[in-house]
């Protein structure tokens, strides 16, 4: 027997709700029930116990996706599994296209060595200051970044008090002393030891990071592996990925190769070489080289973020590799399992039509402003005006609020909100935030409190 399902709506998404469902024909037999608010905003568990009566015939009840309240309370109240349906209706097709289910995604293969560039420079606090900042983003290892000709004195200690808050450490520097130096402090990882310093390595006890000798010299690099293998000794090798235009589709090639010819070692791949040195955002960058590191089961990165368009690379290849990860270990594309990355544009920006706007404009009744994106641009309505803009003051004028400072700024606010998603395709939704992915730290909404209530929006 089919399931029945009762959608639970507001007065303006009943027409949108009622035409979706009709032309996705569902399996699934179903039941609209219209609760008598405006907007899912302004719903809440009470209401909806009052208001909607107990079915024996419907199997689940779906709220829309912006309903702030309880579901266990309303689950245990109707005796049925409470589910919030997407943030927006026109989405609903996906919604029952895939699991419901959230997915966790928390696995990784591919550990994160975080770069301090500037670590030599910086005191010890400083220093662990930034350490615990790139923790939060999700290194894995921090990585003390030695400059040329700038004596890091303070090397031992930064490593004792990094190791003894329960920090990985590697020590990054092309001066075999200051490697030695990190080794006795007990750094874990030593970078970099090539055929040139290999004498190193039997003074110290940390992991190193095999190189080749010169850029491209895969035969010093082979060579090198083989005398860790010899020694028994944990490693990683890093055949060094090239910026563009020079040398970055070889470099590419030699990552490749050395996993075809080494299929169980360590490998670890630098990618500030691209992000760092490609002008555009870091977010896709990133994305694309995890999915390349995931490809070839690399089993480390060196990430630096010191550019301003590289400030968060850390968190983006965090998500990054849990993205890759989830879908190779499903056996799917990097599609579809979450939007964290989805920085700048929606996959699906929600637009609405003329009709659509046409029936909500015709069902308000109060002088209250609404906003919505169609395909003709940014909407703007009350119940005694409609207009039709691009930028907001295209609007000001008809909007008559001169004389109500709180609201002429709020409105602006909404407004300039509201131009930027239509200008880069993303969605917006009036009296919420834009949403930029997880990068920012700001993707997961509290769906159980009711939004705070801005400034301009209190009594005075």
């Amino acid at each position: 027997m089919a399931e029945k399902i009762l959608f639970l709506t507001g007065k303006l998404a009943e027409r949108q709700l009622k035409r979706i469902l009709k032309i996705m024909k569902p399996e699934f037999s179903y039941k609209i029930g219209q609760v008598g608010v405006s907007v899912a905003a302004l719903m809440s568990e009470n209401i909806i116990m009052r208001r909607v009566s107990k079915d024996e015939e419907i199997d689940k009840i779906i709220v829309p996706g912006k309903f702030r309240g309880d579901l266990e309370k309303l689950s245990k109240f109707f005796d049925v599994p409470v589910e919030r349906g997407p943030d927006d209706i026109s989405h609903l097709p996906d919604y029952f296209g895939l699991d419901s289910s959230k997915m966790e995604l928390d696995e990784y293969e591919c550990d994160i060595f975080a770069e301090i560039v500037d670590a030599a420079v910086l005191d010890v606090n400083e220093i662990i200051k930034v350490a615990k900042k790139y923790v939060s983003m999700g290194a894995n290892v921090i990585d003390l970044g030695c400059m040329p000709d700038t004596d890091f004195k303070h090397l031992e200690e930064t490593i004792f008090k990094l190791k003894k808050i329960g920090l990985k450490v590697s020590v990054d520097s092309a001066n075999s002393e200051e490697l030695i130096r990190g080794g006795k402090a007990g750094a874990d990882y030593l970078l970099s030891v090539n055929e040139k310093n290999f004498h190193v390595i039997d003074e110290v006890d940390s992991v190193p990071i095999i190189i080749p000798n010169t850029p491209g010299d895969m035969n010093s690099l082979d060579r090198a592996i083989k005398k860790m293998i010899k020694k028994e000794r944990d490693f990683l090798a890093d055949p060094i990925l090239d910026p563009i235009h020079y040398g970055f589709t070889d470099s590419i090639v030699r990552y490749r190769d050395l996993r075809k010819k080494y299929p169980d070692i360590k490998i670890l791949m630098g990618t500030g070489n691209l992000t760092e040195l490609t002008d555009c955002d870091s977010a896709g960058a990133n994305a694309i080289l995890m999915g390349l590191v995931s490809e070839l089961s690399i089993n480390a990165v060196l990430v630096v973020q010191v550019s301003g368009h590289c400030r968060t690379s850390i968190k983006e290849t965090d998500i990054a590799r849990k993205i890759m990860f989830f879908s190779k270990k499903n056996q799917r594309l990097p599609f579809g399992i979450d939007n964290g990355l989805m920085c700048m544009s929606e996959r699906k920006p929600h637009r609405f039509s003329k009709n659509e706007i046409k029936e909500i404009v015709e069902m308000v009744k109060d002088r209250n402003f609404r906003i919505l994106l169609g395909d003709d641009g940014i909407n703007v309505f009350n119940s005694l005006i409609h207009e039709i803009g691009n930028n907001p003051y295209d609007f000001y004028e008809k909007m008559k609020v001169d004389n109500d400072a709180s609201h002429a700024f709020y409105l602006g606010v909404e407004l300039a909100k509201a131009q930027i998603a239509f200008e880069l395709g993303k969605n917006y939704d009036q009296d919420n935030d834009l949403k930029w992915g997880k990068v920012l730290g700001r993707f997961e909404e509290n769906l159980l409190e009711r939004p705070s209530l801005k400034i301009t929006q209190k009594k005075k």
